[in-house]
């Protein structure tokens, strides 16, 4: 486990390093804190990776005094849970205990695959979300799956390299095109310093059909964050994913990962959207 971490250090010291973050003077962090209304982000991770993609994004927040919370959803980052064992429910059932534990409503944040799984949890928990954002985020309507808002998507690497294991029950992407895919504005160096932490996705959560009603889900306002040179979801099925059914769009000119390319930019799109309530 040590190693691990140590491993994982490095990697984020590279990404800081890579992103040109900025080293902002300690009077005006204190005196943005002060003025600033304390919120509680959520942020869910996309598949294959885990909680310790969001450390500098998460930092950032941090010290503009914001309370922080980036679950491991089960079979990844340190859950160790088997992934032939995993559904749907257990990834919603790890975003709802967060929650039930929360005095107020928060910013409830999905990367990628995860807009899911968040897109469910605040069907259950409508009044425990204040607002949704979708990081490059599949944003889908009552009945929608991954694999079917995946069928017949041209241009992406990921789909292109997108297969399950003999036995079904977890997901992968051909190795040789994973940075490629979703990770090609970091220096190769950084990413595969990572890679030994990208882990099987369980194949039974892609198949899952989502479920949710303007009632509950239809109520909670929502945000997009849109990544222009994504190879995973193309830019233009981002729009198609998200026209007409959020409140505002961000644009990064990113990856697919821009909590890695740019996180200090990320985060202060997470601050704006605080600020639009």
């Amino acid at each position: 486990m040590k190693r691990k971490l140590k491993l994982v250090a490095v990697f984020l010291i590279g990404i800081v390093t890579f992103s040109n973050g900025a080293n902002n003077n300690v009077n005006t962090k204190k005196s943005n804190i002060m003025e600033t209304k304390k919120e509680t982000y959520v942020l869910v991770h996309s598949a294959w990776l885990g909680a310790w993609q969001w450390e500098n994004v998460a930092s950032k927040l941090r010290d503009e005094g914001h309370t922080i919370i980036t679950p491991d959803l089960p079979g990844h980052g340190n859950d160790k849970t088997p992934p032939a064992t995993i559904t749907m429910t257990d990834y919603v059932k790890a975003i709802t205990d967060i929650l039930d534990k929360q005095e107020q409503p928060v910013i409830l944040v999905g990367h990628s695959f995860n807009g899911i799984t968040v897109s469910r949890a605040a069907e259950i928990r409508p009044d425990k979300v204040k607002s949704i954002v979708y990081l490059t985020a599949f944003l889908l309507p009552n009945g929608g799956s991954f694999f079917s808002a995946a069928q017949g998507v041209e241009g992406s690497v990921a789909v292109d390299n997108f297969y399950l294991s003999e036995d079904k029950t977890y997901a992968l992407v051909n190795e040789n095109e994973i940075q490629n895919a979703f990770a090609h504005d970091i220096p190769k160096e950084v990413f595969e310093g990572a890679k030994p932490y990208i882990v099987p996705e369980p194949s039974a959560p892609l198949m899952y059909e989502l479920e949710v009603t303007e009632s509950n889900f239809g109520r909670i306002p929502k945000y997009y964050i849109e990544c222009t040179e994504d190879r995973a979801i193309p830019i233009e099925v981002q729009r198609a994913m998200y026209k007409g059914k959020v409140k505002k769009v961000f644009t990064l000119h990113s990856s697919h990962t821009p909590n890695f390319s740019q996180p200090e930019q990320l985060a202060n799109i997470l601050l704006k959207i605080k600020d639009e309530e």
